[in-house]
């Protein structure tokens, strides 16, 4: 029951991990043209 329920549970960190990364990844965009902006006002 153990092996059977490991994978799934992986795999939902993976997904979950992946989200996260490309949340983070969204907002450091976010900031760096927010302060391309405030560099070029």
């Amino acid at each position: 029951m153990k092996t059977y329920q490991k994978p799934a549970t992986s795999k939902l960190v993976a997904r979950f991990d992946k989200m996260l990364m490309e949340l983070l990844m969204s907002d450091l965009k976010a900031v760096k043209a927010a302060k391309q902006l405030n560099a070029a006002a």
